[in-house]
Formats: C-alpha cells, sequence, structure tokens
C-alpha cells in the first residue's frame, strides 16, 4: 500500500534527475545556466558540514517565527471573535499583512534591529505566519453549533469561558490546518530574509555567496537543503494536523 502510494512519484523523481544529467551532458549546457545534478551531490557532500550548520541557523529562525506568529495569530483571532470592533479592527490589518512583499519587510527591519542579531528574520516569518494562521483560526472559532452557543448562553458562561470550552476545542482542526499551511511558508520567509543582509550565517546568505562568486553547483547544493528543510517543516505541520483531527478509536 505504501510502496504504491509513493513508488510513482520517487520514479518520476528519479527519472527526472536522470532526463536533467543528460540533458546538461548532451547539450553542454554550462554550469552557470543548470550545472549537473551530479556536479550539485558532489557539493553536498563535499559541504555537508556547512550545509548543516547553516541550515540549522535558517530552521531556527523560521521556528522561532513560526511559534511567535501562531501565537499572534491564535490571539488575534480569539480576540476578534470576541468582539466585532476588535474584528472590524483587526482583520483589514491582518489581510493587508499579506500583501506586503517579503523583500520590502527584509530590509526595513534590517535597518531597525541591525543585522548582527536575527530578530529582523523571525520578524519577518512572524508577520508571513501570522495570516494564515489568523484567517484559519477565526474561520474555525466562528463554527460553533448553535445548541453549543445556547448551552452556554443558558450557564451564563463568560466570554473566555464560552472560547476555553467550545469555541477553542472545535477550532482545533482549522488551527493546525493553519499552522500546516504555514510551516513551510516560514521556512520560504526565513531564506528571502536572508539575501537582505544581516549575518552570512543562514541557506539565503549561502547561496547568494555561492553564486556571487561563480561557485553555482555550490549555491545548488544549498538550495537542495532549503528545500529539504521546507520538506521537513510540512511533514511536521502535516503530522500534527493529523495527531489533532484524528478520530479516537
Amino acid at each position: 500500500m505504501r510502496v504504491g502510494r509513493w513508488g510513482p512519484p520517487v520514479l518520476f523523481g528519479v527519472a527526472a534527475l536522470v532526463a536533467w544529467q543528460l540533458v546538461v551532458v548532451l547539450a553542454g549546457i554550462p554550469s552557470f545556466l543548470l550545472p549537473a545534478p551530479t556536479a550539485i551531490a558532489e557539493q553536498v557532500g563535499a559541504s555537508v558540514g556547512v550545509i548543516v550548520s547553516t541550515a540549522a541557523v535558517t530552521g531556527g529562525n523560521a521556528l522561532t517565527g513560526l511559534v511567535a506568529g501562531f501565537v499572534v495569530g491564535v490571539a488575534l483571532a480569539l480576540l476578534a471573535a470576541r468582539s466585532r470592533l476588535v474584528e472590524a479592527l483587526t482583520t483589514p490589518v491582518v489581510l493587508a499583512a499579506s500583501a506586503v512583499p517579503i523583500v520590502a519587510l527584509a530590509p526595513v527591519f534590517t535597518t531597525m534591529f541591525g543585522s548582527t542579531t536575527e530578530v529582523a528574520r523571525r520578524l519577518v516569518v512572524a508577520v508571513v505566519v501570522v495570516v494564515p494562521v489568523f484567517v484559519s483560526t477565526a474561520r474555525g472559532l466562528r463554527q460553533v453549533q448553535p445548541v453549543h452557543a445556547d448551552l452556554m448562553t443558558a450557564l451564563a458562561a463568560t466570554p473566555w469561558q464560552a472560547s476555553r470550552f467550545v469555541r477553542l476545542p472545535g477550532a482545533v482542526p482549522f488551527i493546525v490546518t493553519g499552522l500546516r499551511l504555514a510551516a513551510p511558508a516560514a521556512v520560504i520567509a526565513a531564506i528571502v530574509a536572508e539575501y537582505f543582509g544581516g549575518q552570512q550565517n543562514g541557506l539565503g546568505s549561502r547561496i547568494s555567496s555561492a553564486a556571487a562568486n561563480t561557485a553555482y553547483a555550490r549555491a545548488w547544493a544549498f538550495v537542495v537543503a532549503s528545500i529539504v528543510l521546507g520538506l521537513i517543516f510540512h511533514l511536521a505541520g502535516l503530522l500534527l494536523e493529523r495527531l489533532a483531527t484524528r478520530t479516537p478509536r
């Protein structure tokens, strides 16, 4: 069953790599346009220590921003669910944040907080994460069954008690879905933020530095590490979603 599910994607990936290698070799494509997979693999093996350390920095920034953005997104959604005024104030601001490009935020935050700290990159990640978490959580908090709302009213429950015992438990599937969507986006935001100044200790910085020094296969090696890091975050979010939404036997 598992082989039947994962077999076709794996075979497709292997076939794509073989075709990539053949096209580069037979067509004589220069490395600055497209390095061969074998050259990239050699660089991965030769730079595995640097790749792991830089991936750890980028992953740490992504995780910190993900947690911060998740907490802020859920808190804002809870406040918006309790007050129409707060909802009218926060919803447009959060949605407007989704339209702000990362390339505009990263240089501004780097200038504000300095280039010797990771605060700017983590803030960029947090801003990116807040949007899907807030939207998904707010949607879940509105999915309250009328009978449950009437029960809370009959029991004279406070707004906090209603949120704690009815809204939040019912919104859990929506909350973890927002987290799953935000997890890979956090990695992307962290890598992009590293292009705009700051310490040269992350994957984004290494990619731009290697490309600037015409070490294109090495740059692609860091790209491969970025893909792997994004997959790890995606799979972790998917696992949390399945654990939170699985039905008890």
